[in-house]
């Protein structure tokens, strides 16, 4: 019993207060869903022309467009604010969708971001125009893509491929949606994109811990 008490203090009770205050924050205590089930990405291939997931990982998904240099700036906060803090989490990943014809800027882009760090965890995959264009759309998006291909909107995609943000009334009663995050602001980052990864990344850890507890008391019963 006491040993049962210790772990609960010290694994459950900072993950159970997590969500209690960041949810103080974003106003809800788990991060909607704003489109389930969107498509997998894994017939598009990266620069090492390998396959990309979404199923299993929690992603960050992004479409930078044509003009891949003119967004560096972008992705130089994204990098700091959201990835730099949560580059250490196993299943968490960067997924930038690119159109063909820029691998070159990427590889230029990805020389400028070696200076940031490590980039084990990100990746650019590559689409014709149309792809992209029905790529976005089953999103289901109120935001539309410009005549570049690209948005300074940045998306939460959940293991399960749901795109999660914030929508319906908060604890206040206040109407609240957000599909996207714009890296074009440190302060949208900082203030709100970091807040809802982290509750993400709070309601896995629970599961996992739930999942490992129903296992050991699984194993106990077959004894």
């Amino acid at each position: 019993m006491k040993k049962n008490l210790v772990l609960f203090v010290l694994f459950i009770l900072p993950i159970v207060a997590y969500l209690f205050f960041a949810s103080g924050i974003n106003s809800f205590a788990k991060l909607p869903t704003i489109t389930t089930n969107i498509p997998e990405i894994n017939s598009w291939k990266t620069l090492d022309d390998k396959p990309v997931n979404l199923k299993g990982k929690i992603t960050v998904l992004g479409f930078i467009g044509q003009d891949v240099l003119q967004h560096k700036g972008n992705i130089f906060n994204l990098y700091e604010k959201i990835f730099d803090r949560n580059k250490n989490f196993k299943d968490f990943q960067m997924v930038m969708i690119m159109p063909d014809g820029t691998q070159n800027e990427v590889k230029e882009l990805q020389k400028i971001l070696v200076s940031l760090g490590t980039q084990a965890g990100w990746n650019f995959v590559f689409g014709t125009p149309d792809e992209i264009l029905g790529y976005y759309n089953s999103l289901k998006l109120v935001g539309k893509l410009d005549d570049k291909l690209g948005t300074p909107n940045v998306f939460i995609i959940d293991k399960n491929r749901n795109l999660r943000g914030r929508k319906g009334q908060d604890k206040k009663g206040k109407v609240e949606y957000k599909e996207g995050y714009n890296t074009k602001f440190v302060s949208e980052l900082y203030n709100q994109m970091i807040d809802d990864v982290k509750i993400i990344l709070a309601e896995y850890r629970l599961a996992l811990k739930k999942n490992h507890n129903a296992t050991k008391q699984l194993l106990s019963n077959e004894k």
